[in-house]
């Protein structure tokens, strides 16, 4: 079977399968080599990846399967289970829940036979190609960096603290801030203000803000219609499937939203959740700042983020660093003018785990990668809409191009809703399993 073939391919999904993840024990501790299962084959070679989201996994799953078992690869992640940040908008609506989204991490572990170590990365030495965690090291032949985003606070000293982000959650990583959130808004009184800031492109998942708004709004509409909706959008417009969340704004939640662009924040008062912008003073009575963002922290501890520039660039061929060698980067922390979303993380991982299983083997990498991206919205409990694209490699370029063979949808359905529950399965069986 082609690799091409196998990444279109989807693997049974059993909810019953993802349990918590149990105690890592032992694995936490030095790993001089990396520890397989009895029968797995002498490694050619090791891979290590830091970050176990949707990019970190993909890479790993896909590693082992087409290097069949040859290749050794350890992963460490910093959390014990596995939360989609897509859907999670919808814990804020009231449709889902936070445990809907969360997932362990035993069915790629065991059935890739993948070392799985959960720590957190203190120290990458790309000279000596080490890796030094709270726990212990260890050292690879090819490192994946996979973190996804960090936030940045130097415009907003006052958000930095942990009390803060209590008060003020950004919930822009799917966890204990979007139940945080939720129960805000659960608590505020109807004919209460939310406010959301939106920070200037790029971020993670362009249009999850307006995703979020549709979502808090049908909140409100069904059970607190006397309240509003401000968005404060630091970019001049509305950046992904304007069109669309335009129409629903105006014909779904036009006494509820209020659209506010070019609406950077410059300041915030903690105290009385009330914001500052170049033009205005709003005050909320729950407030949700989407900070600006960065490359995540392992890509900053191993420098691979550019000068004055807070992402990684790399090759699209292999996704290896530009500024490192034997060491790639994935996912969200990718520089790059495609969006930053979960089916791009895979789309993406697949291809740098191809590319590393050809080199590693002493064979050149796909010159033509091709992949899609797809992205749907929810605009309230049942009806999305979605934006998809194909992407191919432009050698003259160097960069991946977007191509024919798009589209978006023509409105909000609940049958796209239905494909959209249904591509989340999907992503998360091919990712989990």
């Amino acid at each position: 079977m082609s690799k091409r073939k196998q990444m279109l391919d989807k693997l049974p999904f059993d909810r019953r399968t993802f349990i918590k993840a149990a105690s890592l024990g032992a694995t936490s501790l030095l790993l001089s080599s990396p520890a397989f299962g009895i029968g797995t084959k002498q490694p050619i070679g090791h891979v290590v990846i830091i970050g176990g989201g949707y990019a970190g996994t993909t890479a790993a799953k896909y590693i082992r399967m087409w290097s069949n078992n040859t290749i050794a690869v350890t992963v460490i992640e910093k959390q014990s289970q596995f939360v989609s940040c897509p859907l999670s908008n919808l814990v804020l609506g009231g449709s889902k829940s936070i445990n809907d989204l969360t997932f362990g991490y035993d069915a790629i572990q065991n059935n890739y036979d993948i070392n799985w170590v959960q720590d957190e990365v203190t120290a990458i030495n790309t000279t000596r190609k080490k890796v030094n965690m709270k726990r212990g090291e260890v050292s690879y032949d090819r490192l994946i960096v996979a973190p996804g985003v960090d936030f940045t606070y130097e415009d907003l000293p006052s958000l930095q603290s942990a009390a803060a982000q209590e008060k003020i959650p950004h919930a822009w990583k799917a966890g204990w801030q979007t139940v945080n959130l939720r129960k805000q808004l659960e608590a505020m009184p109807d004919g209460g203000v939310f406010v959301l800031s939106v920070p200037k492109l790029p971020f993670r998942c362009p249009p999850g803000p307006y995703e979020r708004t549709c979502q808090v709004a049908s909140y409100f509409k069904t059970h607190k219609p006397k309240s509003k909706v401000i968005v404060l959008d630091a970019n001049p417009d509305i950046v992904s499937k304007k069109g669309l969340f335009s129409k629903v704004w105006e014909t779904d939640y036009k006494a509820i939203i209020d659209y506010r662009p070019n609406s950077s924040i410059i300041d915030v008062d903690v105290a009385t959740k009330t914001v500052s912008t170049d033009f205005e003073t709003v005050k909320a009575d729950v407030l949700n700042i989407i900070p600006p963002q960065r490359a995540g922290k392992p890509a900053q501890i191993a420098d691979l983020l550019e000068p004055d520039y807070p992402w990684c660039e790399v090759s699209f061929l292999t996704y290896e660093s530009k500024r490192v060698p034997n060491v790639h980067v994935i996912g969200d922390s990718v520089a790059a003018g495609l969006p930053k979303s979960a089916h791009m993380a895979t789309s993406q991982a697949r291809v740098c785990a191809s590319a590393i299983v050809e080199l590693m083997q002493g064979r050149l990498p796909d010159p033509e990668p091709v992949f899609a991206n797809t992205c749907y919205s929810f605009v309230d409990d049942k009806r999305a809409i979605h934006v998809a694209n194909v992407y191919r490699y432009d050698a003259g370029k160097k960069i991946m191009v977007s191509e024919e063979g798009g589209g978006l949808s023509a409105k909000p359905s609940e049958q796209e809703g239905q494909y959209a529950n249904a591509w989340a399965t999907n992503i998360w069986s091919d990712v989990l399993t």
